[in-house]
């Protein structure tokens, strides 16, 4: 068996304040995981998504550090609409996130780009036509 993309992990460094963007973009996470030293949700397609803190990370790999400069990891979320992009990130904005505006990109996807509170870039896209 070839090998299969099953989870992708993101160090925080606060739990609570990293799934309370999660969940205002709209991600199923029980308010009791805030605590927790991992955590994960199952996203549609089977893939999983995971956070665990700094602090867990080092007794895992001591020599683990933090990479430096600008973010190291993106995600893209898949919206139904160009409304939905624009829609999805007012409401995050709203919300005190911040990033780029909505814009429709020559590739042909309206396009929209934030950062979580850890600084990974999080896209959100929807083809144009």
């Amino acid at each position: 068996m070839k090998p299969q993309l099953d989870l992708i992990c993101l160090v925080v460094t606060d739990m609570a304040t990293s799934l309370a963007f999660y969940r205002t973009l709209g991600l199923d996470i029980p308010p009791e995981a805030d605590t927790e030293r991992h955590v994960e949700v199952t996203l549609p397609g089977g893939v999983r998504l995971a956070w665990e803190p700094v602090d867990f990370v080092k007794e895992m790999d001591p020599e683990w550090t933090a990479p430096v400069g600008s973010a190291q990891v993106s995600l893209a979320f898949l919206c139904d609409s160009p409304a939905e992009v624009d829609a999805t990130y007012a409401h995050m904005a709203a919300a005190g996130y911040t990033g780029n505006e909505p814009w429709d990109a020559f590739w042909g996807q309206r396009y929209a780009t934030l950062s979580d509170p850890d600084g990974n870039g999080i896209d959100l896209f929807s083809p144009l036509a």
